[in-house]
């Protein structure tokens, strides 16, 4: 996975750090690429990849499952635009942003399945864990 997208889009951060968890299906980084480019006509602000695979897929410690490629965690957007977590429940979570975030996730015909715990966002599965970020499938 690029570390950084020319002209804005998202960001990187993971563990383990440097990258050494973003390991990406070709058909992963064509999503992220096409997500990041659209992002960037709407929000000025950008959004956070954090773990995909470890290379040569490997158990990911961290994971029952990213180690196909296909399965990438982004951070929740903030209102202050920080680019550091936060949860669901934080004052600075920005729902209208995320839910923002997530349909364009959905606008590709690539994605399968978002998993994240707010209910009020449209088309998420709920899923134990994911409070403090959204988890993407790409099929």
């Amino acid at each position: 996975m690029p570390q950084g997208f020319e002209g804005g889009g998202y960001y990187t951060y993971g563990t383990p750090t440097y990258g050494r968890s973003q390991y990406a299906h070709p058909r992963m980084l064509t999503v992220i690429q096409w997500v990041a480019t659209r992002w960037c006509q709407v929000d000025s602000r950008k959004f956070g990849i954090g773990n995909i695979s470890l290379a040569e897929g490997v158990d990911h410690p961290d994971h029952k499952s990213h180690e196909s490629g296909l399965e990438v965690d982004i951070r929740l957007l903030r209102k202050d635009g920080r680019e550091i977590g936060c949860t669901l429940f934080d004052a600075q979570y920005d729902r209208e942003g995320t839910a923002k975030l997530i349909g364009l996730f959905y606008q590709h015909p690539m994605v399968g399945l978002v998993a994240f715990n707010d209910r009020q966002i449209p088309r998420v599965r709920p899923v134990r864990g994911h409070d403090n970020h959204f988890h993407v499938e790409v099929r």
